[in-house]
């Protein structure tokens, strides 16, 4: 296993490529144009299995609104591995590279995680958002009670309390 990090700028067209086909196939067809946009414009993580590549994760800057504070977040987006290479280590070597990238950078680690994968992101040492979502949208402050439970974090500094609200800063497609 060879895991190479590198900015979006960095990383060679053909592999933005294949990186974006092993994504689709890992959710299974639920990967839409802006879960790929979501994605770019941050550092990403690359795993490879001799020339094939069997995962990726990156992590981008977003603002998470907490306590009248906006965070410096490092927001993972687009992790997953080939499905036939799961539970060998792959993704939990990504991670190691993500988290590393966001202690040394951010005030804070978040993603939004499916169903799937939570028991995963507990193993690490992330803790799931308990408190009420919302999305500072064009037009306010907006609730995400869709996103409630679905967010994870990754305290770098420590003390925040996970029931408290939580806003991520808007994107376009799904906001968390």
């Amino acid at each position: 296993m060879e895991v190479h990090v590198g900015h979006t700028a960095e990383i060679p067209p053909s592999t933005l490529v294949a990186a974006r086909e092993l994504l689709e196939r890992a959710f299974e067809g639920d990967m839409t144009e802006h879960d790929w946009e979501h994605a770019l414009g941050g550092m990403h993580v690359l795993v490879w299995e001799d020339d094939e590549l069997v995962g990726h994760g990156s992590v981008v800057q977003r603002r998470l609104l907490y306590g009248g504070q906006a965070l410096r977040t490092g927001y993972v987006e687009g992790v997953g591995v080939r499905a036939e290479r799961r539970r060998r280590g792959y993704g939990a070597a990504l991670m190691r590279e993500l988290e590393r990238i966001i202690r040394g950078a951010y005030e804070l680690g978040a993603l939004g995680a499916t169903e799937m994968a939570m028991p995963f992101y507990a193993a690490l040492g992330w803790r799931r958002w308990e408190g009420p979502t919302s999305v500072l949208a064009p037009d306010g402050l907006r609730r995400t009670p869709e996103a409630d439970g679905a967010v994870w974090v990754l305290e770098v500094s420590g003390g925040l309390d996970v029931g408290a609200g939580l806003a991520c800063d808007w994107r376009d497609g799904d906001e968390w």
